[in-house]
């Protein structure tokens, strides 16, 4: 919130989506106003302003807004621009055919993991992770994994970033312990959530590194334990590298197309 206030008016209207976009529904104005920090009419000139630019779109029958189109173009844009997931799109086909279980892809940013696609294989059991939500790094297994393999400055720069809020009786709740935990996962190559984002959900996942040893993101398999135990989950480790490194050979050809094999 302080940095939106630093950031003038750009920063103000971007916190304006996020209220929206994260309260995942249509919002009256009274209901806006109630959680922005702004006066309300600051927060109702920022709404009329992205209302006309189509970044918000308001249904007057119900005086509601919600997220426009400009934005949905937009983040199509950087979807086929930047991100990890039209590439590895068939390899996680592949990989979710092959164990049978729930697969994400997440890339990180400002410390916090964003899922960019997802295979659910089974109706037997759901996972917080969906496609384009945040969730923290210092609790899930792909986020463990991309902190474990970035360099130290911009490793600490996440680290600053994380709640250490505990979801479960096994979340890590503090930065030495996870740093710990991070040298154990660099040594082993993957990363392992022992349901400490959820009850009853574990995960094992590995990293998708450049060739210079960069982490671009992260895929993981995910199950319940019900089916598996943590231990069970080694049995993926094998077909796990081998799709990692299939999607970074391809995001490098790809995103970097002069950079060599």
């Amino acid at each position: 919130m302080n940095h939106a206030l630093k950031d003038g008016t750009v920063g103000k209207a971007l916190l304006m989506l996020d209220i929206i976009a994260d309260a995942e529904q249509s919002l009256r104005f009274n209901n806006i106003l109630a959680l922005s920090p702004f006066p309300k009419a600051t927060t109702y000139r920022l709404l009329q302003t992205m209302t006309s630019q189509a970044m918000l779109s308001y249904d007057a029958e119900s005086q509601k807004y919600s997220l426009g189109m400009r934005l949905v173009r937009l983040a199509h844009h950087a979807w086929k621009q930047a991100s990890l997931g039209p590439i590895a799109s068939p390899y996680l086909n592949q990989l979710a055919g092959e164990v049978g279980e729930t697969v994400h892809l997440a890339q990180i940013e400002n410390g916090q993991v964003l899922f960019i696609d997802k295979r659910h294989t089974s109706q037997r059991f759901e996972t917080l992770a969906q496609v384009g939500r945040i969730a923290p790094a210092h609790c899930t297994g792909v986020g463990k994994v991309m902190l474990a393999y970035m360099q130290p400055e911009r490793q600490d720069y996440a680290l600053q970033r994380q709640t250490y809020i505990k979801f479960t009786n096994t979340t890590i709740t503090n930065k030495e312990a996870l740093l710990d935990e991070l040298i154990t996962i660099k040594r082993e190559g993957v990363a392992y959530d022992k349901e400490e984002h959820e009850n009853g959900i574990i995960s094992i996942a590995a990293p998708i590194l450049t060739s210079s040893g960069q982490v671009m993101g992260a895929i993981s398999i995910a199950t319940s334990t019900s089916r598996h135990t943590v231990e069970d989950l080694t049995q993926y480790r094998g077909v796990l590298d081998t799709i990692t490194k299939a999607v970074s050979t391809e995001a490098e050809l790809y995103l970097h197309p002069t950079s060599g094999s």
